[in-house]
């Protein structure tokens, strides 16, 4: 679709919004998931990650205050950082094998003075997900202290647990109203592997859609319009590409988990979405220094978790998205090899 749409010349501007066609498309889409969401309340990016800046900086002023769910993709708690803004963190706990949310705290957290909640989830890199009575919670909570939500939900549809009628994790969207101060966030890069493509959109009230639009003018002008076409045929097959894609992750993820927690020393939970394993070795406390032991010695490349915030020290992020299970089996011997040789 997008060699089609080059060689046709579709190589000009967008309108700043996005093709028309292809915010009725997301809007049917996501309609079928979570409720009527009208075309009106979406806006195309050139990736998540420019949805969330968009976002940011359409509700975030300098001297503002943001609370953060944490740990995060880095990304998130930076943004607002950019813009002046103070982030307040609340970190997830690892309880019982599986990573917690205090909901008390962060409820505790958002006052008045919070103009904006952050929430990654399914969650990189822990892997956690929002149940939707905390969901419900916080909506409650955030409308009665006039606070703004900012959900990047890029993960729903990479969700395992299989407890959900429409087979995704949780969304605020399920339970928000069209005027809601909620924007979620979506991409293209994960439920449909088009990293590179740059492609994602955003949800949100429709009186702030006109705002956004500005934004997306003084930042990118547009999405390219041969990569809005390749969403668009993306989306015609949504149904068969991204079962497929999640079954796949799940057997990657069923693959690895098991062989780290036979490993001595490590600490792991299997992930609820996404597609990131997180464990922590025990007696190794600075993960960046591990991390480049990894690499250097071992010849595995894992993210430290120092880069997700201070309360992921000593521990390393796993992407297990393979193409093959069968390279996740030899990543795990040799980590455990590595380990067997750095404990001698």
């Amino acid at each position: 679709a997008a060699i089609e749409s080059i060689e046709r010349g579709e190589t000009f501007y967008a309108h700043n919004l996005g093709l028309p066609e292809l915010r009725d498309s997301i809007a049917r889409t996501m309609s079928a998931l979570h409720g009527n969401i009208d075309a009106e309340r979406i806006a195309i990016t050139s990736g998540g990650v420019n949805a969330l800046m968009l976002a940011v900086q359409a509700l975030v002023d300098a001297g503002d205050e943001v609370v953060a769910v944490t740990p995060v993709w880095p990304n998130l708690t930076a943004q607002p950082e950019i813009l002046g803004a103070r982030v307040r963190r609340v970190a997830l706990k690892p309880v019982a094998g599986a990573w917690t949310l205090d909901l008390d705290a962060l409820l505790a957290a958002i006052t008045p003075a919070t103009r904006l909640l952050i929430v990654n989830a399914p969650n990189n890199p822990t892997g956690w997900t929002l149940t939707r009575h905390e969901q419900q919670a916080l909506l409650a909570h955030c409308r009665t202290t006039g606070t703004w939500i900012l959900a990047d939900e890029v993960y729903e549809r990479l969700y395992y647990a299989g407890d959900t009628e429409n087979g995704c994790a949780p969304s605020f969207l399920d339970l928000a109203g069209p005027d809601d101060r909620l924007i979620v966030v979506h991409s293209f890069s994960k439920s449909f592997l088009m990293t590179g493509w740059r492609l994602g959109w955003l949800v949100m009230p429709p009186l702030l859609t006109p705002q956004v639009g500005k934004l997306i003018e003084f930042n990118t002008s547009c999405a390219s319009v041969f990569t809005q076409r390749a969403g668009l045929a993306a989306l015609a097959h949504v149904d068969e590409i991204t079962p497929k894609i999640v079954a796949h992750l799940k057997d990657c993820r069923d693959t690895l988990v098991p062989l780290l927690t036979r490993l001595p020393g490590v600490r792991v939970a299997p992930a609820q979405g996404g597609m990131y394993a997180f464990l922590q070795l025990e007696g190794q406390g600075d993960s960046l220094a591990v991390a480049k032991r990894l690499v250097a010695e071992a010849g595995l490349g894992l993210a430290p978790g120092s880069a997700f915030g201070p309360e992921a020290q000593g521990w390393l992020r796993w992407c297990f998205a393979s193409r093959e299970p069968a390279r996740l089996v030899q990543g795990a011997q040799r980590l455990g090899d590595w380990l067997a040789a750095a404990w001698r």
